[in-house]
């Protein structure tokens, strides 16, 4: 039987809980979410499998890494991978609409679905949710809060000014 991990991190943005099962990494999540975090009871704490994700992790915090690489389990509704998937395509430093992704999805009238599928992203950060604003340019919805959301997008904004 493979075995299922959890680790617990500290970021700028607070401590990060992770979950990751047959090499895959499955959940991250901020603490400070309404959500809680599902640990597996089978699962064991160890930090040494995520070293990938916690070196990919610290590189982003300190303005050396753009993108990740990092094999995930995204566990889902079909609708709901769809527009996971779709967010790792938005370019970091960049931001889109809720309406943009619905649109391309092939769903253009989803838009609230794709807020939803959003705030269930299991993977924030990695899979960029808190690049999505809404259609007015306005900060929306965040499961990390709207404080850790701008914190990310002001990170990526400067990071993209200085070229780093």
């Amino acid at each position: 039987m493979t075995a299922v991990y959890h680790t617990e991190i500290e970021s700028p943005l607070g401590p990060l809980l992770m979950t990751m099962d047959r090499g895959q990494l499955t959940n991250v999540c901020m603490f400070q979410q309404k959500r809680i975090a599902s640990i597996p009871p089978e699962s064991i704490s160890d930090h040494g499998p995520f070293d990938r994700v916690i070196k990919q992790l610290d590189e982003y915090f300190s303005g050396g890494r753009r993108e990740f690489d990092i094999p995930l389990r995204l566990d889902g509704t079909p609708f709901q991978v769809s527009v996971w998937n779709e967010l790792r395509k938005i370019p970091f430093g960049t931001t889109t609409t809720y309406g943009e992704i619905a649109r391309r999805i092939g769903n253009p009238k989803a838009v609230r679905a794709v807020g939803l599928a959003n705030g269930r992203n299991p993977i924030p950060i990695i899979v960029p949710c808190h690049r999505v604003i809404g259609s007015n340019g306005t900060l929306a919805g965040f499961g990390g809060g709207l404080e850790n959301k701008s914190r990310l997008l002001d990170l990526e904004k400067r990071q993209n000014r200085t070229g780093e």
